[in-house]
Parts: structure tokens; C-alpha cells; sequence
């Protein structure tokens, strides 16, 4: 299994809405690409982002950081390798790999997040089910 760290896979089919002239990847789409890859992470280890937000906790992205290697092309199933690296304090640190049908990396990149109430955008501690569910994987 993978030691101090929590990983899960998602995969996503290219569409030619998310291509530019060439056929490749649109550069801005892979932040929706990682937004797509941080939420299926956290259901597949049975976290809800909209509970979370019904319960009063919000997370804006801080900061994020890309590295294009190769392209994504039209029509490509895309692997979203996203990692959580370390245990979440007010802020939580997500990293990701994107890999082509051959298993090729093709781009790379983390975001920051914080966790916020809704009511006065104060940071907060990550819900309590959420360091629950991670624990195991650290």
C-alpha cells in the first residue's frame, strides 16, 4: 500500500470542448482536471465535499502550480493520480499526476486549499470525519 500518504485514482475521457486548434489539452482545463481528481479522491474514502460545505465549511484554493510535459489529446482517457501528502492543519496540500492511455506522465502540479467558515470566511479545522477517514493512511 502507500506509506504517509493517501493516493486515488480517477480516470476522465478527453472532450473536444477541452481541446484547442491542435487537438491537444487546453492548458487552463487541467485545473478542472485537478478540481475533478481532488473531489473523487476524498469520495473514494467516503468524504463529502457538499456535506462539508451544508456544514458550514468552505475550501478556496490558495495556491496551485503547474508542469506541462506532453500533451493531452482529444478523445484520450486521462488517469488522475491525486495524492494527499501529509495530514491536513488549516490548509490542505493536494499533488497530482496526469497520465496519457500509454501511462506516460503529462503533467504534474499541487494545490493548496483552505478550510474555511462559511458564515465569516475565518480558517477552521478540517472536519473532524475528514482527519478520521485520512488517519489510516499516515
Amino acid at each position: 500500500k502507500y506509506f504517509n500518504m493517501y493516493q486515488a485514482d480517477t480516470q476522465i475521457r478527453v472532450r473536444y470542448a477541452e481541446t484547442d486548434q491542435m487537438s491537444y489539452v487546453y492548458y487552463g482545463n487541467y485545473a478542472m482536471y485537478f478540481e475533478v481528481g481532488r473531489v473523487e479522491a476524498m469520495r473514494q474514502i467516503g468524504f463529502s465535499y457538499r456535506k462539508m460545505e451544508e456544514e458550514g465549511v468552505m475550501m478556496p484554493v490558495l495556491e496551485s502550480h503547474f508542469r506541462y510535459i506532453k500533451p493531452g489529446k482529444y478523445d484520450e482517457k486521462l488517469t488522475i493520480r491525486t495524492k494527499i501528502p501529509s495530514m491536513p492543519g488549516v490548509k490542505i496540500r493536494f499533488e497530482y499526476e496526469v497520465l496519457n492511455e500509454q501511462g506516460e506522465l503529462i503533467t504534474e502540479g499541487w494545490t493548496v486549499l483552505a478550510f474555511l467558515k462559511k458564515e465569516n470566511h475565518q480558517p477552521t479545522r478540517p472536519p473532524k470525519n475528514l482527519l478520521d477517514l485520512l488517519k489510516p493512511y499516515f
